[in-house]
């Protein structure tokens, strides 16, 4: 699957074209819901944070620790551990959102419309070291220590936070520097909403739609879940595109006065039966070129 350069009408809206030719438009997430969603995440890490304080401050009476400095750098050393694993293992989870993500209605995802694997999570949170919490961090330690901090310094620091947060705001893509590295979007999550002919079990023409089992095994899960969008928003010239490059792939002759609704319908019945069936046996095909 990869990006189409397309723009629809709120500045917000991008394509992603699928291996069949399909445009299937997505809504990127807005500055301010990332932004919200940013400082929702860190109001549960400063929660945490208060936590963590108390215990390490417990732990230094109860040892009758004597230097301060040592508690703060204990303290910033959890700070670090806490900040990175939040974002980092939020984002693995199968939804791939944070709690603020989720509760703004955002999830991340790769560029190319498939979920980020580890090693672009990893890269994306780090680059927020650099952008958000090392200059933040250098002030908070060089003033936690009872070292004066400078001016210069302060403002530096901020105004390279400053650069980073609001870099969104100057690329069509709404993109931080992470998202540019890691190969990301975050984008708005739909509305989990089946509708009643995908939501119950599907009537079908059996006779008439009696496909073999070849045909059905041409696609797999992530085939599955695209024609079941398309069968959500039912624009005609998505499914005219979808119901011939189907038909040719599985070489289905349509009969006269066969409908490319009723077709698709019955092959996503067929295919999700299938699916459902190999499941039981332990057998999961991913997508149509997956062999196993």
């Amino acid at each position: 699957m990869r990006a189409a350069p397309v723009d629809f009408e709120t500045g917000l809206m991008r394509a992603l074209v699928t291996p069949e030719g399909v445009a299937l438009p997505i809504a990127l997430g807005s500055v301010g819901d990332r932004a919200a969603a940013f400082l929702t995440d860190l109001l549960i890490i400063a929660a945490a944070l208060v936590v963590l304080t108390i215990g390490v401050g417990l732990a230094g009476w109860a040892v009758g620790a004597k230097s301060g400095e040592v508690i703060v750098i204990i303290w910033l050393a959890g700070f670090f551990v806490l900040r990175a694993f939040y974002f980092t293992l939020f984002e693995m989870s199968p939804r791939g959102a944070t709690p603020g993500k989720r509760f703004m209605r955002l999830r991340v995802v790769a560029r190319d419309g498939g979920r980020l694997g580890a090693e672009s999570i990893l890269v994306r949170n780090a680059m927020r070291e650099i952008e958000v919490f090392l200059p933040l961090t250098l002030i908070a330690l060089s003033g936690a220590v009872g070292e004066p901090v400078d001016a210069v310094i302060v403002l530096l620091a901020l105004t390279w936070t400053g650069i980073f947060l609001f870099f969104p705001l100057f690329n069509r893509d709404r993109l931080r520097p992470g998202d540019l590295v890691a190969g990301s979007w975050v984008v708005r999550a739909s509305t989990p909403m089946l509708l009643n002919d995908l939501a119950t079990p599907i009537r079908v023409d059996a006779e008439r739609f009696a496909f073999t089992p070849e045909q059905v095994d041409a696609y797999g899960v992530k085939e599955l879940h695209l024609l079941e969008g398309v069968l959500r928003k039912l624009d005609p010239r998505t499914v005219t595109l979808v119901a011939e490059r189907i038909r040719g792939r599985i070489g289905w002759a349509p009969a006269p006065g066969e409908g490319d609704v009723d077709f698709l319908t019955a092959y996503y019945a067929a295919l999700r039966g299938r699916l459902e069936q190999r499941l039981l046996f332990g057998r999961r095909r991913k997508d149509k070129f997956d062999v196993g």
